[in-house]
């Protein structure tokens, strides 16, 4: 297959990529309110059901640890194409299955094939563009990661509340089969035959072995990783915050979360505007926007502390937390893929599995934390924000 002509036709390329990225958000947020139909159906117990969400950020690391590196050596269709069928398949598997352990089982297989449109998505743009190019392309991008969480539990509710949980499954099934066929009549290889490596394991070891040792790469890899991180606290500690803490109801909750999420897509587009406009380069707006971050997360703390009956302050720093991630994502990941060098696959994995391990992390402990105040979300957003920070001063 011809390599694709992506600058002469880039809104296409956009739109399949977003598609493709969408896989996570989509299989993560769109099932969540069916979690009380799945106990039921299956006589299973709420932590039995929760583990089908926590298999699949497993699945989402070990694939992008194998598929990133291997496009290095097969070019990006092939497994692709292989994930998105995986994907499919999977879904199907999770529509039919006959009892929790099967669905369980069946996630794990839908992340390990869903993880290759964000993998390979990305080593697919930073094949085509350089690091102010992939920073405006990864822009684009974010407007799928700021829409599809306000959309799919919007989807999920309306498809749970009116037909059986598993139509979420196929529906999932179908659109896996969609982006297929636009893979197939829209989306070139990316990667010339001559750019692809021969070797085997030891090869994509010594690949990860020279990214580890690339401290600008592990800086800004852990930077945007800090910043996933906060955001995946923001997202586990804010239904408790905001309904039980502060006695919103669920219909203000969600008017405040996707306020959030417009100023995450509305900054993510700046950003590309920017980029197109003027003559600030990515990292000058990352060190600005980390920095901005950084002081909105202190404050965010402090106001926990000082004055935990006090909203109003609480949303200006979360609306500034969440939309800052729409400047600092794009670019961070932009930096990090610009020392990928011949390893473009293998760095895209990593990037990857550093991101959702450290966000899950996030979650986690915030959960662990809880003690009927925002502390825990506040105190474990302010610590990645200064970490993230940190990462990025040794990423000069």
């Amino acid at each position: 297959m011809p390599v694709a002509t992506a600058r002469k036709d880039h809104l296409k390329f956009v739109v399949i990529l977003g598609a493709l990225t969408a896989f996570a958000p989509l299989s993560i947020d769109m099932y969540l309110p069916a979690f009380p139909s799945i106990a039921a159906h299956f006589h299973a117990s709420d932590g039995a059901v929760q583990a089908t969400l926590a298999i699949y950020f497993v699945g989402l690391a070990l694939g992008q640890g194998v598929l990133g590196p291997l496009s290095d050596r097969t070019g990006r269709l092939p497994p692709l194409l292989i994930g998105i069928a995986a994907y499919v398949l999977a879904s199907l598997w999770a529509a039919n299955a006959a009892n929790i352990e099967s669905l369980t089982a069946a996630r794990l297989v839908q992340a390990l094939g869903g993880c290759a449109g964000i993998v390979i998505g990305r080593a697919m743009v930073r094949d085509l563009f350089d690091e102010r190019e992939s920073a405006q392309v990864f822009s684009m991008l974010m407007l799928v990661m700021g829409i599809a969480p306000i959309l799919a539990p919007l989807m999920g509710g309306f498809l749970v509340a009116h037909y059986d949980w598993s139509v979420i499954f196929w529906l999932l099934a179908g659109f896996g089969l969609l982006c297929a066929i636009a893979v197939l009549l829209g989306l070139g290889e990316t990667l010339p035959v001559q750019k692809r490596h021969k070797g085997g394991v030891v090869h994509v070891l010594r690949a990860y072995v020279a990214l580890f040792g690339d401290g600008p790469f592990m800086a800004f890899s852990l930077a945007n990783a800090c910043i996933s991180g906060a955001m995946f606290a923001y997202i586990t500690g804010s239904p408790f915050v905001f309904i039980e803490l502060h006695r919103l109801s669920p219909e203000h909750f969600a008017m405040v979360f996707g306020m959030n999420a417009l100023g995450l897509i509305a900054a993510s587009q700046v950003n590309a505007f920017i980029l197109r406009r003027a003559s600030i380069s990515g990292r000058t707006i990352l060190k600005a926007l980390m920095s901005l971050h950084l002081v909105a997360s202190l404050a965010l703390l402090g106001f926990s502390f000082f004055t935990p009956s006090a909203l109003v302050p609480l949303m200006i720093c979360l609306f500034i937390v969440v939309g800052s991630v729409g400047l600092i994502g794009a670019n961070a990941t932009a930096a990090a893929m610009s020392r990928a060098g011949l390893h473009i696959g293998a760095a895209a994995a990593l990037t990857g599995i550093i991101q959702f391990a450290l966000a899950a992390a996030a979650g986690g402990i915030v959960g662990a934390l809880n003690d009927g105040t925002a502390m825990p979300m506040a105190a474990t957003i302010a610590g990645l924000s200064f970490a993230g920070s940190l990462a990025r001063f040794f990423a000069r």
